[in-house]
């Protein structure tokens, strides 16, 4: 048996752990820190990890729970009042959110790489680029916001509900691109499967909702957190195995039908720690590992500009017509827009998808790697200016 495996876990959990920590002094998110963790292991720094071989399996399917449990653990802190509260607002925001970077990101594929749209294949790759661009990641926003004392404002409020509409949004494009990938797959039949997927979605839901009390009888026990994390796994291999929708799609609605409930906290705090300790790390360590700069010619540097300045400014430009359009000033709508920017997690996992699905070559993590860093380093800079009293 090879050992090589638990020698790359704790290079893997140190490295990723030390950035984190200095990402953090300097203010910004831990994620970025295990980012380029990733890329200093892997092929495109020191070369002390491969992906390759039973070894470099494990690390993938490691990665795939971690991602599971992330998706998890969206959905069991997503604020279903705050959703409702600003629901037509936030709604009109996401779905401009949505449309503006799917399209931009669609065109910036096909400029910038000749793309044949009239080549199913090609067509998908570029459109799928766009889905990347349509994630959004609002934690550091959250922070940069509660520091100002601006969180619980109207702006605030919208950009919260918009993030929650925007990942859901994303999750059901994110299913209908990756189902097209197959040319056999019939669109009126994926799309009947859909409905089907969703209606049962419903029921589950309805179910858990009669079964509430029962339910959170059981809080703080560790059953319960167990039984809840085995739920999210069976969800998302239902998901996937049996509907052909993404596996992730399956553990964020698992986690968003349990965000009411008052076992939620212990849930969230008891799976968070095999994630935070384990494959969280993993999961943003080889999306690091998979970056090779070394495949970056000038032609990927332009792109990575382009496609950085197109993810800002569609967020932007699309979050802030939908503000406006719904009742807010220019002033709120250029800050809910700002609000919007940071791609975060969320990018990564869509990229992370696509690049399973054959949607993502390998060359362009480089670029959607610097895109998330960007915009996550821009992001507090930019809503502390638009943000500031005059």
């Amino acid at each position: 048996m090879d050992y090589t495996f638990i020698l790359f876990l704790a290079i893997i959990l140190i490295a990723t752990k030390v950035l984190g920590i200095f990402s953090r002094k300097i203010n910004m998110p831990a994620v970025v820190g295990a980012l380029m963790a990733g890329i200093i292991l892997g092929p495109s720094g020191m070369r002390l990890i491969t992906l390759e071989g039973d070894t470099g399996t494990f690390i993938e399917y490691a990665a795939d729970i971690g991602v599971i449990m992330l998706m998890f653990e969206a959905g069991l802190g997503t604020n279903i009042k705050d959703l409702k509260d600003n629901a037509v607002s936030s709604f009109v925001t996401a779905f401009a959110g949505v449309l503006f970077p799917l399209i931009g990101g669609t065109i910036v594929y096909v400029f910038c790489f000749k793309a044949d749209l009239s080549d199913y294949s090609q067509f998908l790759n570029a459109l799928f680029l766009g889905v990347i661009l349509t994630a959004t990641s609002v934690s550091i926003t959250v922070e940069t916001l509660n520091e100002m004392g601006k969180l619980k404002g109207k702006v605030g409020t919208t950009i919260l509900g918009a993030a929650i509409i925007d990942d859901i949004l994303g999750m059901v494009i994110l299913t209908i691109i990756t189902s097209l990938k197959d040319p056999n797959v019939n669109i009126l039949t994926m799309l009947f499967k859909l409905l089907i997927y969703f209606v049962g979605l419903g029921g589950i839901a309805i179910i858990f909702s009669k079964a509430k009390k029962i339910i959170e009888k059981h809080n703080r026990q560790r059953r319960t957190a167990i039984l809840a994390l085995a739920f999210c796994f069976l969800l998302a291999y239902i998901s996937e195995v049996i509907f052909g929708i993404a596996d992730i799609t399956g553990a964020y609605f698992a986690g968003l039908m349990l965000c009411t409930m008052n076992v939620e906290s212990y849930i969230e705090r008891r799976t968070s720690i095999a994630s935070y300790l384990i494959f969280s790390p993993i999961f943003f360590a080889s999306i690091g590992l998979k970056v090779k700069v070394s495949k970056i010619d000038t032609n990927i540097l332009i792109f990575t500009l382009v496609l950085l300045a197109v993810a800002i400014g569609s967020k932007v430009i699309g979050c802030g017509i939908g503000a406006k359009l719904c009742g807010n000033s220019y002033k709120e709508a250029l800050q809910i827009g700002v609000g919007m920017i940071s791609r975060g997690e969320v990018a990564l996992i869509v990229a992370q998808k696509g690049n399973q699905c054959k949607l993502v070559d390998e060359v362009l993590f480089a670029p959607i790697v610097i895109v998330v860093i960007g915009t996550t380093v821009l992001a507090p800079i930019f809503l502390k200016l638009v943000m500031q009293d005059r």
